[in-house]
This record gives structure tokens, C-alpha cells and sequence, in this order.
């Protein structure tokens, strides 16, 4: 068609439609009677494929909604045996040295939230992916592209993933709980709060640390099983040991009878003998088994004690370093210099030093 014909054919007014060509064409019933067997025809072909389909997802929530509550519940009548085993080691007479009740009942608590989440986590994302593949949607990509997206996050967040990880093992293992006084090496305290990724210490001072789990290499726990109260004794090199040793048996026999100290100690405190012998004292060492967290206490005590016994006995305590012995007053006159040869007018030095006297020559 030429550019002028279009010009033309554009210019020319189009006819307005009739009222009859606006009408809205209704269908027949023969359409409508088509239709019908065209939608049941096709209902026929794959309803057995749909309900098949349907069954299979329905088959799959069912099994997924199962095991996720049988597995649940396994762990919940798990964690209450834990705690029925706590209650029971309680009723000894250990019990309340070794196991913190409350600290134990926290720790199952944190052991079986974790335990849950991840058995729920595989169990329903296992379903969803079967549902997926039910469907016939290809899940090749999804997870190639999930894998991926692993490794960058691995490599991204590796601080954080062991952060976790630490923190997961730690509870485990019962590494240490709330209200146990640790040494962490970056940081010492009281424990106040333990996470899977960050562990609270509340320092000696006050200060509050956040130490990443991930961070920690070791762990000293100070607040489990039980510690050492350990006390010297200096006296002087000339006192008599039997007294000094029937007084110190003295003293550790009344305070391990006395309350509050026989539920502080675990055991007899013991004089273990000299520990070291100088010149002019001697060192005798107190040893004591007391619960943990209670040593620095029991040693306050026991000092407290042996000083007043001590001075009721009349034997003297020595401590520091050794005076050095004093020595005679010195001569005041050391430190004054020898007087000058020069300063004797007569002295042959000064004679050679003066100068010699001119003398004229005599006529004749």
C-alpha cells in the first residue's frame, strides 16, 4: 500500500458502529453445551492426577505434623528425666555441694528448646521440599542456589557459626552455668548469663564482660566440686613448735564444731607442718577442703582466729621481709676529707711550691 492511499484511507471519516453491532452477542446453548463437555472432559482426564497429587501432600503434612510431636514430646520426657535425676542427686548428702538445682533445671531447659528448634527445623523444611517435588517443580536450581548461599553465609558469618556452635557444646557439656565464678583467660567473674553465642561475667570490680563464646580456648571453673582454703602461718625461728602446733589444733577443732563452718567445710582443716624455715622464722601451713566459692571466706576466719589464739599464747606473729641487722653508728668524721698537705704553711710541699727569689749580682 503506497503512503498516499494510507493518507486518504486516514482521512476518510469510519463509519459509526449500529446499535445492533454493539449488542452483546449471548451464547448459544449448543456454545454453552460445549463448554460443559469440554470442562467435564477435562475434569475426567486429570482428576485422578489432582486428587493423587492432593493425597500425596496431604499424606506428607500428616507424617511431618506426626513425627515433629513424637519427636517433641521425646525430648521433653528426655529432659524431664534429667531433671528427675537432679532432683534425686539432691536428696544425698553430696547433692548440695556438687548440683545446683536451679542451674541444672535452666541448663535442660536451654538443652531441650535447642533440641526441639532443630529437629522441628529438618522435619518441616524435609516436608516442604517433598510437597515441592510432588508438585514436579525442580528443585535442582533451588538447591544449588541454597548451597551456594550456605558457603557465602559460612564465609561471611564463620565467627558467628562458631560463636554457636561453642555455645551449643558448652551447654552440652555443662562447661558452666549462671552463678559460677570462672577464668575465661580474656576475662574472669561471676557468671550472670549464658547464651548460645555471647557468655555475661560480672567482673571483681563491677564491670560486665560479653565474651564470645567462640573466643574462649579454656575455662577455669571455680564453683564446681570444691576448693582449697589454704593459710600461712610465719612465727619466729626461736618459738617452740609444740605450742605452736597444740595451739593451732586448737583452734582448727573449735571452728570446724562452730556454725556456720562445719556446712562451709568439707573437712577437718589439717596443719600440714612447716612449709618453709629461715633464718629467723618459720612458715606453718593450714590446709582445709571447703565448698566452692567459699575458700577466701574460710581463710579470712581462720586467720582471724589464730591471731587472737596467738596473742593469748604469747607467740608472736612475723610477716614481710626480714629486717636487715642494724648496724654500729658510723664516725661522723668518715665523711669528712683528710685535710691538704698545702694547707701547713711550713710543710716542705708548700716550700717546693713557693716561688724563688730573684737575687742581683754583687760587684767586686
Amino acid at each position: 500500500m503506497s503512503l498516499s492511499a494510507v493518507l486518504l484511507a486516514a482521512a476518510t471519516p469510519s463509519p459509526s458502529p449500529s446499535p445492533s453491532e454493539t449488542a452483546v452477542t449471548v451464547p448459544s446453548l449448543q456454545d454453552a453445551q460445549e463448554s460443559a463437555t469440554n470442562a467435564a472432559s477435562w475434569v475426567e482426564q486429570n482428576w485422578s492426577t489432582w486428587l493423587a497429587i492432593g493425597l500425596r501432600v496431604l499424606l506428607i503434612l500428616v507424617i511431618a505434623t506426626v513425627l515433629r510431636m513424637t519427636v517433641r514430646r521425646a525430648i521433653t520426657k528426655l529432659i524431664d528425666r534429667m531433671n528427675r535425676t537432679v532432683e534425686s542427686v539432691d536428696g544425698t548428702a553430696l547433692g548440695g555441694l556438687l548440683v545446683n538445682a536451679e542451674r541444672r533445671h535452666q541448663r535442660s531447659q536451654a538443652i531441650g528448646s535447642v533440641l526441639r528448634s532443630v529437629a522441628s527445623f529438618v522435619i518441616l523444611g524435609t516436608a516442604a521440599l517433598m510437597v515441592l517435588a510432588t508438585f514436579e517443580i525442580n528443585l535442582a536450581p533451588l538447591l544449588a542456589s541454597a548451597g551456594v548461599a550456605g558457603v557465602a553465609i559460612g564465609f561471611g558469618a564463620r565467627n558467628l557459626v562458631t560463636d554457636f556452635l561453642s555455645g551449643v557444646f558448652m551447654i552440652l557439656e555443662d562447661q558452666y552455668g549462671v552463678g559460677d565464678q570462672i577464668d575465661a583467660g580474656v576475662a574472669s567473674g561471676e557468671v550472670i548469663e549464658v547464651g548460645l553465642r555471647v557468655t555475661k561475667l560480672r567482673g571483681d570490680n563491677g564491670e560486665i564482660w560479653y565474651v564470645r563464646n567462640g573466643e574462649v580456648k579454656r575455662i577455669g571453673n571455680l564453683s564446681q566440686g570444691w576448693a582449697t582454703a589454704g593459710v600461712d602461718v610465719t612465727v619466729k625461728a626461736s618459738e617452740n613448735l609444740d605450742r605452736v602446733k597444740a595451739t593451732l589444733d586448737s583452734v582448727t577443732e573449735k571452728m570446724t564444731k562452730e556454725e556456720p563452718w562445719n556446712e562451709l567445710l568439707w573437712g577437718p582443716i589439717e596443719v600440714l607442718g612447716l612449709d618453709s624455715v629461715l633464718i629467723d622464722s618459720m612458715v606453718v601451713r593450714l590446709s582445709a577442703k571447703t565448698m566452692p566459692g567459699k575458700s577466701v571466706t574460710v581463710e579470712r576466719e581462720l586467720r582471724w582466729r589464730v591471731k587472737r589464739a596467738f596473742d593469748e599464747a604469747n607467740i608472736r606473729i612475723v610477716g614481710g621481709a626480714t629486717a636487715d641487722p642494724v648496724d654500729d653508728a658510723a664516725d661522723p668524721t668518715e665523711a669528712v676529707a683528710a685535710p691538704s698537705v698545702y694547707s701547713n704553711s711550713e710543710s716542705p710541699q708548700v716550700a717546693n711550691t713557693s716561688p724563688i727569689a730573684s737575687q742581683r749580682p754583687t760587684g767586686r
